[in-house]
């Protein structure tokens, strides 16, 4: 018992880093090691003061009823938003806070089924979306400046949107207009409507959509543009999408009702429209998310080239299971003579911990325990202690021989005392004298040999024949008490075993299941 002890304490510490690891130290990668802001790269960081700082999140889109198609109060849904939620908390407190952000930029796709939910559930997942991001009554990330654009998923295609103006209406009271204008340092952000864009373009959902890219048009250009959209500009199909991408690329997919010619589904916008709106903001960058994986790409237009960053998706069961989100350095100020100013605007891609590979390591670390303290021998497993005990048989032996040899020698010798000329006395050693045998003992000896030999050539069949008959009573259906004995030890060792092993796993569970809970818990209703 003293070794399974010792692997008791062992899988309690490997239990306790990696519960450590996984639900905390995990979040702390990417401010720590992994990522920075990307004007430190290029300036250094004596720079900051140039720079205002944005981060920038998309798609978390919350989960209820309409994700798995399950009633709202089920333990399978509420489990899933309980783990989704606090996956998103901890990402957004632990891996994006932590770097001091100056603006908080929303891309869209905040609830999952918005505009099919009732007002209750709208209201109950709105209160979910301002405890996990740590929103206030006034919409900020406490005191951080915080802007956002709608998504499909909050607001609906045309098609939907349409129908239901009540859907926009309680959307734009919570998270401002749709088509809306902005400064963050000193460039101009653009955000549109785009699941409307390319809607029926006599009615008033994408009318009031160009009505504002017109108007934005119109005005005097006096600063750097940066166009946010939900939903990306069109691309070729098969367009290589950078590095980061983890998914295949998508290609275009686009629906319209057959009646109203709204639209019903799209993953990019339309060619025209996206040359149209390049064309008229002449933006020097371009933000989008609903695709929920990495994408980067380079337009061409008549106002020049222009990158496109398709931000992947906040939570990790959307498809994707490296989440992300960007940091974007935007600068203060430009200089009057600066060609490119494109190039002051610096980007830089970050990602969150993969959970699914946290849970993954967990059950294989369980069933792992599990086998060690299943399968581990009684008496441990040391090397040290191994080479010590064949160490010390190889002396004992070696010890042993040398003394058998000296007594083998004194056997066949005796010792005589002699005294010399002075008087001194000397031991002398002499060979026995053997006896001579007597001609007449060898024929009795012989005899002897022969009786003895025919005496165990008796006892050797008699033991053949008890063998024999051994083994024919054990083929007549005779049971052996031997082996009955050892198939009752056998059983008794496995119980043991496995009574052993469940007061083990109490022991570690007993340890690290509080541990967990503290942690889960702690950062659940832990205040910002």
């Amino acid at each position: 018992m003293k070794h399974h002890h010792k692997l008791t304490v062992a899988l309690c510490l490997i239990w306790a880093a990696t519960i450590l690891y996984g639900e905390m130290f995990a979040f702390w990668v990417p401010s720590l090691f992994t990522c920075s802001w990307p004007h430190h790269k290029s300036d250094g960081v004596e720079s900051d003061g140039n720079f205002t700082k944005v981060a920038i999140v998309t798609d978390p889109q919350l989960m209820d009823k309409t994700s798995f198609r399950l009633s709202s109060k089920t333990l399978a849904l509420e489990l899933a938003q309980f783990y989704t939620d606090i996956n998103m908390r901890r990402s957004f407190f632990r891996s994006v806070l932590p770097f001091k952000p100056d603006v908080v930029l929303f891309l869209g796709d905040y609830f999952d089924g918005g505009p099919f939910l009732s007002e209750e559930e709208w209201q109950e997942s709105l209160n979910r979306l301002k405890h996990v991001f740590g929103l206030n009554s006034e919409g900020r990330v406490g005191d951080i400046p915080t802007f956002y654009i709608p998504g499909n998923h909050d607001i609906g295609y045309s098609r939907v949107a349409s129908h239901k103006q009540g859907v926009i209406d309680r959307y734009e009271k919570v998270f401002g207009v749709r088509n809306r204008r902005f400064m963050i340092g000193n460039v101009e952000f653009i955000s549109i409507d785009a699941q409307a864009i390319d809607g029926n373009s006599k009615k008033d959902l994408a009318s009031e959509v160009w009505k504002f890219v017109q108007n934005v048009s119109t005005d005097a250009q006096s600063h750097p543009r940066v166009l946010l959209t939900h939903i990306p500009l069109y691309r070729p199909d098969q367009t290589p999408c950078g590095p980061h991408r983890g998914s295949s690329v998508i290609d275009q997919r686009f629906w319209r009702h057959s009646q109203d010619q709204e639209v019903i589904y799209q993953n990019y916008i339309t060619p025209e429209s996206s040359t149209k709106l390049l064309e008229l903001i002449k933006p020097i960058l371009v933000l989008s998310g609903h695709d929920h994986d990495q994408c980067t790409v380079i337009h061409k237009s008549k106002a020049g080239s222009v990158t496109e960053h398709t931000l992947g998706t906040v939570s990790w069961q959307q498809g994707n299971i490296h989440p992300s989100f960007m940091l974007l350095s935007v600068p203060k100020a430009f200089h009057r003579n600066s060609s490119d100013p494109d190039k002051m605007l610096h980007t830089q891609l970050c990602f969150l911990p993969s959970q699914l590979f946290i849970y993954m390591w967990y059950l294989s670390l369980f069933v792992m325990s599990l086998l060690a303290l299943l399968l581990w021998p009684n008496h441990g497993i040391s090397f040290l202690n191994n080479a010590a005990d064949c160490i010390s048989n190889v002396m004992k032996s070696s010890f042993l021989s040398s003394v058998t040899k000296e007594k083998n020698e004194d056997e066949n010798c005796e010792y005589e005392m002699v005294w010399d000329a002075e008087g001194s006395m000397h031991l002398v050693k002499k060979a026995l004298q053997t006896p001579v045998k007597r001609q007449s003992d060898k024929p009795l000896v012989e005899k002897g040999n022969a009786v003895m030999r025919s005496a165990a050539r008796k006892n050797a069949s008699e033991q053949i024949e008890l063998v024999m008959d051994s083994d024919v009573n054990a083929s007549a259906g005779g049971s052996d008490p031997l082996m009955r004995s050892a198939s009752k030890s056998r059983t008794k060792l496995v119980i043991q075993r496995v009574i052993r092993t469940i007061m083990m796993v109490i022991v570690i569970a007993a340890l690290n299941v509080p541990i967990y809970m503290m942690l889960l818990f702690k950062d659940w209703i832990e205040q910002e």
